[in-house]
């Protein structure tokens, strides 16, 4: 019996060094690649109420954003255009540092039509995102936020989108708080070239 229960123990601390290896090795993927990583659950934050993904077509700027392994530029743009009922497509757009212009095709759609607000949007070849529209007056400002849980901990995104290459003050300090009041940390959050000289290739 002693043979057993040393057997079965060992089990569980093989389990359990095995689990710390997956997340130590998750967790410097993750910070080498400069994702905002934070421990617990995501949050289940209240969304755009009666969100209407037509009036949401068109181009956006991003003003800030939570730092991503995915984009490398500045001067970013999302253009959406309504594909079919809850389905906008999508062509997000950067310029980067050899003065070349990186963009990328993919496509949001709507999960359920009772919350319009919460899309998932994929690209080519990745699997699909969450991409929860927090706040949009749809001529001015967005709120965008996505979070995924692993296990013990939760790997979030967020964009702060204009429909002009500046937003205001005021306007960015509401939508830091609405982020501040479901445990983003801001301070996190990085502003995005948006200079018109600096930018001037993405308009040619």
């Amino acid at each position: 019996m002693r043979w057993i229960y040393f057997y079965k123990d060992q089990r569980v601390v093989g389990t359990m060094k095995a689990m710390q290896v997956i997340f130590l090795t998750l967790l410097c993927v993750l910070a080498a690649s400069a994702q905002v990583l934070r421990f617990g659950k995501c949050p289940k934050p209240a969304v755009q109420a009666n969100f209407d993904p037509s009036r949401y077509t068109g181009k956006w700027y991003e003003i800030q954003k939570l730092p991503t392994a995915f984009q490398k530029g500045e001067c970013g743009t999302a253009t959406y255009s309504l594909k079919s009922p809850g389905v906008l497509g999508v062509l997000n757009s950067e310029l980067l540092d050899d003065g070349s212009i990186n963009s990328i095709v993919g496509a949001a759609k709507v999960k359920n039509p009772a919350e319009p607000a919460k899309l998932e949007v994929s690209f080519s070849g990745t699997p699909p995102g969450p991409y929860w529209v927090l706040s949009s007056d749809y001529e001015g400002h967005s709120l965008v936020y996505g979070c995924t849980d692993f296990g013990l901990f939760r790997m979030e995104l967020s964009w702060i989108l204009s429909r002009e290459p500046t937003l205001s003050e005021e306007t960015l300090e509401h939508l830091e708080g609405i982020l501040s009041s479901v445990g983003v940390n801001v301070d996190k959050m990085v502003p995005t070239n948006q200079n018109e000289t600096y930018c001037t290739p993405m308009n040619q």
